[in-house]
């Protein structure tokens, strides 16, 4: 019996150790494989590798690259995000882990004043202080550059501080730049007031479809950039992302493109666009409790952006949280599913009110002035874009018409912004464009009774168009009266 329970123990010894070898193995070749295909736990190279190991002059300021080489042969953003490494958890899990510290310890002194330099840094797993770079942070921002077929990108705590810290990082005092006329109200009041007052940043406003006036507006020797939006907020103009970029590389000037309105949809870096921009909190997040936002473009720009003394991502400090960048993570997966059934659902009520002989805007209509501009730019099976217009011609039906959907039929939320899971409707005039003048209105296609419409995806089409119609039967009959 005693020996049956020796010849046992050594059995289970010698288990226990090729186990422990297999697994030693497994994990050493984890680490080890770094390529975009693979399946990769990083090792904590500070903690692992002597420093006197780490002897090569490689800056550790271009620390925000995206995994992947330039992905703008990739025309599918999803196949992008597909072919970009898996980040697990601390201990294996299968979601990555979240790095909620505002600061970082070293072993040695001398350390971190090789951080300060910039000999050490992120690519290396040697991280300093959340404000600066944070290892959660920035691998959202290796998944917005796959998403956008960018070098690079960087995600901030807005979308507004994402396009603020862009402008002025490219145009400097007293610089010039041309933007479309239709923009976020936000947007037009920055470069219209806020940035000539506080550093004489003047901006020269422009009907982005007419390209000899925007040729004609950009000052060669002083405009630096030409900005603009995809699909226009609110109005859904659609820009002519590569010629618009064309005039604009060819008197000189940087192009920045909001991408906000179309994330997945068009792609406007593989078009010719140097910059992305994007409030995050919208269709990227799709949950309507979350604001952020990211800069997508060139290594040398991010790399810039992020310089200890010039730098005005590092200078302005537009955080994003780590809790907020592991959130966007696990939605980003999902995303072209969402945009797909977004667009779907737009397309629908679009074609079906336009039967209707409602005035419906709509870059997914035939009718729609961009329609073959779109179709021409956006990528295969995302459609046209999740919000349309309807225009009441006055803000008392446009409020009218609203009440009835939301407190009437239950045809979504009166609210600002959009991307939610749910629809959301807003009279933009007196809303998210209300800082703009009448002529500013006027010139950016904003009617009084303009309705901006975010097409949700909850419910069946059916039974959201029933609603759609209860609406529309109680305001006709109460106008009628």
């Amino acid at each position: 019996m005693y020996l049956f329970s020796f010849i046992h123990f050594l059995q289970l010894s010698l288990y226990l150790i090729i186990t422990c070898i297999l697994l030693s193995f497994q994990s050493l070749t984890l680490m080890a494989d770094t390529g975009n295909q693979g399946l990769v736990y990083l090792p904590n190279k500070k903690r692992s590798v002597p420093e006197d190991l780490v002897s090569d002059n490689t800056d550790a300021k271009k620390l925000i690259l995206s995994s992947l080489p330039f992905s703008g042969g990739l025309v599918d953003p999803a196949a992008s995000l597909a072919s970009l490494r898996h980040e697990f958890g601390e201990h294996g899990g299968v979601n990555m882990s979240i790095e909620a510290s505002a600061t970082f310890t070293v072993l040695e002194p001398e350390t971190t004043r090789r951080i300060f330099t910039g000999e050490l840094g992120p690519d290396r797993d040697y991280f300093l202080y959340s404000r600066h770079f944070n290892p959660t942070v920035l691998h959202l921002g290796r998944k917005m550059a796959a998403l956008e077929g960018t070098e690079a990108a960087y995600c901030t705590a807005s979308g507004l501080s994402a396009i603020s810290s862009v402008i002025l990082q490219l145009v400097n005092s007293g610089g010039h730049v041309v933007a479309a006329s239709a923009l976020y109200g936000g947007t037009h009041t920055l470069l219209a007031h806020f940035l000539p007052r506080v550093s004489n940043i003047t901006t020269t406003f422009v009907d982005i479809m007419d390209l000899e006036k925007v040729e004609e507006a950009i000052v060669e020797g002083k405009t630096s950039v030409l900005f603009f939006e995809t699909i226009s907020n609110p109005s859904l103009r659609v820009a002519n992302i590569p010629e618009l970029s064309r005039v604009g590389h060819s008197k000189g000037v940087t192009v920045v493109v909001d991408n906000t309105f179309a994330p997945m949809v068009v792609s406007p870096a593989r078009l010719g666009a140097d910059v992305v921009v994007h409030s995050v909190s919208k269709f990227i997040s799709g949950g309507a409790d979350i604001i952020a936002g990211a800069v997508c473009g060139s290594e040398s720009l991010l790399n810039s952006m992020m310089d200890l003394h010039n730098g005005t991502l590092m200078i302005l400090g537009p955080t994003m949280n780590p809790k907020v960048a592991f959130e966007l993570s696990e939605r980003i997966p999902h995303l072209s599913l969402r945009m797909k059934e977004h667009s779907n659902r737009a397309l629908f009520y679009a074609t079906r009110l336009e039967k209707l002989g409602i005035k419906v805007i709509y870059p997914g209509l035939q009718s729609h002035p961009q329609h073959e501009i779109l179709k021409s730019i956006a990528n295969k099976d995302y459609g046209f874009g999740g919000l349309l217009c309807i225009d009441m011609e006055t803000e008392e039906k446009a409020n009218k018409f609203m009440s009835y959907l939301q407190n009437y039929s239950q045809f979504g939320f009166m609210a600002v912004s959009l991307g939610y899971y749910e629809t959301l409707l807003s009279c933009s005039g007196s809303s998210t464009s209300s800082e703009l003048s009448e002529e500013e209105k006027n010139l950016a296609g904003i009617s009084p009774g303009l309705i901006r419409v975010s097409v949700g995806y909850v419910g069946t089409l059916e039974q959201k168009w029933n609603q759609i119609e209860k609406a529309l039967a109680r305001f006709y009959e109460d106008f009628k009266n």
